[in-house]
């Protein structure tokens, strides 16, 4: 082979090799924006911004209600502290060469236990304050009791299947 046939076909190794790696970028890009799609497709339908909802409240009304959403949620973040550390707990146990399965499954259960509680509490934080507020604005506020988890609240009249989580 002589020095021009060996510089041809380094070239072309390299365009070659320079294509890959361009066509291996665009996939995980791609695939993180079907990903992120998919994901935003699973979350609760919210009409507003909850924070743009309570900013269009009565000034009174709506430092009072931040003020009692506030307590709420620091009440209720020991439960999510604990449910994320039981979890993260369980993920480093899966990974560890001590697998444990019955050990994971009852952190895992702990973990849910703990958000179920997180999430009772503010629900029934949320119901108080509706309670206290005039029709207009707990309509507008009821939008709080809608849930961000794995499971899509449809109104009655939507005929779209309820979609889950993966």
């Amino acid at each position: 082979m002589n020095a021009r046939t060996l510089k041809i076909v380094l070239a072309a190794s390299v365009a070659l090799n320079l294509f890959a790696l361009a066509a291996g970028a665009t996939l995980l890009v791609g695939r993180a924006n079907v990903e992120r799609r998919i994901e935003s497709q699973h979350r609760a339908p919210r009409s507003h911004p909850f924070m743009t909802v309570v900013e269009g409240l009565d000034p009174e009304v709506r430092d009072r209600v931040r003020a009692a959403l506030r307590a709420s949620a620091l009440t209720a973040r020991p439960d999510f502290d604990g449910m994320r550390r039981k979890r993260r707990e369980a993920i480093a146990l899966a990974r560890s060469p001590d697998f444990d399965p019955a050990r994971v499954s009852a952190l895992l259960e702990e973990s849910r236990v703990a958000e179920l509680r997180g999430r009772a509490r503010i629900e029934a934080d949320a119901v108080a304050v509706l309670q206290t507020l005039e029709p207009d604005d707990r309509v507008a506020l009821s939008e709080i009791l809608t849930r961000r988890g794995r499971f899509v609240v449809r109104e009655k009249g939507d005929r779209k299947a309820p979609r889950t989580a993966p």
